[in-house]
């Protein structure tokens, strides 16, 4: 079913690559409730709706896309969610829920009518290597802020004082998961992980505790409060009531939209050419497939759905994450290891107090290494000539200094237009490229003036 050998791998290394790729993403389980809530959604709710589109988008992924790519309820796209769109531009929960429903449904369309795939062509190859290297500086920056590695508690960024049980662990289990990797010891950023967990009960650490979370029941009785929210008279229709606040209402969903769309389409470009689980040959039939025949074609499509299913159950954006680069860097190469996070995310709705008992300190090395990992795909670009050099850094940097890798892809977009118009070359701009990067342009305005 999922072409093991095809794929030149094994059941048990996709095991462990699922394995991987939960132990680094699951801190979502609790952190996604805890900034939701603020908006005053049931914790509860939002806790088992986190876990429920994890667990449906990433099957998807799996079961259909045969991809080992993980999903859930984005950071970032959460925040945005809260600290914009509710507090600051003053909608409800159920608003927000809403426009998070028809940004689902705008990526469907766009995902259907392979809109998403041609955008994907028309990045030229040094832009793709420069998101792929830019994503695994990303990752290792998120693992580092993660631990707290690097604070910006005198105001400009700083490596910590490591003079917290906290760093030392991050440390210890830095050193265990390089040594492990250069012995050539198979697993072993999943080992990695595992030891530096065990490590973290040791008194003088103590990073490792059981988490203080709700029980399966309780969350039960608490779901309605968030499902099928939307479809309420405070949901889909009250955004509609106030035509005043329509232009607000577009500009949102539109922000929503670009971001996720931008954040999938990275991070696939970035992990999936070089480890080959996105190949020429596949690239050539999703040209010449009338159907979604393609794994890039069923994989955009089940990333496409996640954010509508999430929306109805009651959290923020879907999308793919970042940190299935784990699992990829363990060797996961099919759907199989997508299974496995999934059965996980299922299983942490019941054992959530334990899955949150896994430190920062244990996952962020993984994190790291797989930064490392990545960070070969910027020896493919000609660093030497200035006009593929600019906007692969910009492309490649921007997206660990915004914390966001639909902006390093507008930052690559905007200075990759700019350097051909300067040289002379605006005709080998692919024409959707000047559209998105015309989209990002007006985003940036858009979000200044609101």
């Amino acid at each position: 079913m999922f072409k093991l050998k095809e794929n030149n791998t094994t059941v048990g290394r996709e095991i462990v690559a699922g394995l991987t790729t939960f132990f680094a993403m699951a801190y979502i389980i609790v952190v996604n409730p805890g900034i939701l809530s603020q908006a005053g959604m049931e914790w509860g709710a939002v806790f088992l709706a986190t876990i429920i589109s994890a667990v449906i988008g990433t099957l998807v992924m799996g079961l259909v896309a045969n991809v080992p790519y993980a999903q859930a309820p984005g950071m970032g796209l959460n925040a945005f969610f809260v600290y914009t769109v509710c507090f600051s531009l003053g909608f409800t929960w159920k608003q927000a829920l809403s426009m998070v429903f028809i940004c689902g449904i705008i990526n469907i369309i766009i995902t259907v009518t392979k809109l998403r795939k041609h955008i994907i062509k028309s990045i030229p190859r040094s832009l793709q290597n420069a998101i792929g290297g830019g994503i695994g500086i990303f990752v290792a920056y998120i693992g580092m802020l993660n631990i707290g590695f690097v604070n910006f508690d005198a105001g400009v960024p700083a490596m910590a004082t490591l003079d917290t049980p906290a760093l030392w662990l991050f440390l210890i289990g830095l050193v265990v998961t390089i040594v492990l990797l250069l012995l050539k010891v198979k697993g072993a950023i999943l080992i990695g992980i595992i030891v530096t967990t065990l490590i973290g009960i040791i008194p003088v650490f103590g990073q490792t505790s059981l988490g203080d979370t709700i029980s399966f029941t309780d969350a039960c009785k608490v779901l309605p409060t968030t499902f099928g929210a939307i479809f309420t008279s405070e949901g889909l229709p009250s955004l509609f009531t106030d035509m005043s606040k329509l232009p607000l209402v577009l500009i949102t969903i539109f922000s929503f939209s670009l971001s996720d769309t931008f954040d999938t389409i990275g991070t696939f470009i970035g992990t999936g050419r070089r480890s080959g689980i996105f190949s020429d040959e596949d690239e050539k039939a999703m040209e010449s497939s009338a159907g979604f025949k393609s794994k890039m074609d069923k994989a955009l499509f089940a990333d496409a759905t996640a954010t509508s299913i999430g929306a109805i159950f009651g959290t923020s954006n879907t999308t793919t994450y970042v940190e299935s680069a784990a699992g990829i860097g363990a060797g996961g190469r099919t759907g199989l290891t997508s299974v496995v996070v999934a059965i996980c995310f299922a299983a942490s709705a019941f054992l959530a107090t334990f899955v949150s008992a896994i430190p920062s300190a244990a996952t962020a090395p993984a994190l790291v290494i797989v930064g490392v990992m990545m960070m070969a795909s910027f020896k493919e670009i000609n660093w030497e000539e200035l006009h593929e050099a600019i906007p692969a850094f910009f492309a490649g940097i921007f997206m660990a200094l915004c914390y966001s890798i639909s902006y390093g892809i507008a930052m690559g977009f905007i200075f990759y237009c700019l350097v051909k118009v300067c040289t002379g070359r605006a005709k080998e701009v692919h024409p959707l490229l000047w559209v998105c990067t015309g989209l990002f342009i007006l985003n940036f305005v858009l979000l200044a003036v609101l």
